[in-house]
């Protein structure tokens, strides 16, 4: 199992940027998957952005597409998550997720950060 552990999140005004980063360990990150989900109050966790463990493709929700960015690190077994223009709707707690390749399911989590935006 791949232990995740993400740091990053904090309290901005809407229209800020923030940056949540994840370390991972336990297994060789080069063969992951990894992505970052959200979840609200009241609401199911839902997946945010994706990518793949050569860093070639990545996915994004309609509602982040040019508003926020992932990227990976393999030295550094670290994937990283850009939010820019943060909007009231974005908070939530954000998960790192990492699925052992590039076609299986996402079945390790970190413990989460929460993201609150001021209006």
């Amino acid at each position: 199992q791949v232990q995740l552990a993400e740091s990053g999140g904090g309290l901005v005004q809407a229209g800020d940027s923030l940056r949540l980063s994840c370390v991972a360990s336990g297994l060789p990150f080069t063969t992951l998957r990894m992505g970052w989900f959200r979840q609200a109050p009241g609401k199911e966790r839902e997946p945010v952005t994706t990518i793949t463990w050569s860093g070639r493709t990545t996915d994004y929700l309609d509602s982040v597409k040019g508003q926020f960015t992932i990227s990976r690190n393999n030295a550094k077994n670290s994937v990283s998550l850009q939010m820019n223009s943060l909007k009231p709707e974005d908070p939530a707690v954000y998960y790192c997720g990492a699925a052992l390749t590039d076609w299986d399911n996402y079945d390790s989590w970190g413990q989460g950060t929460q993201v609150t935006v001021s209006s």
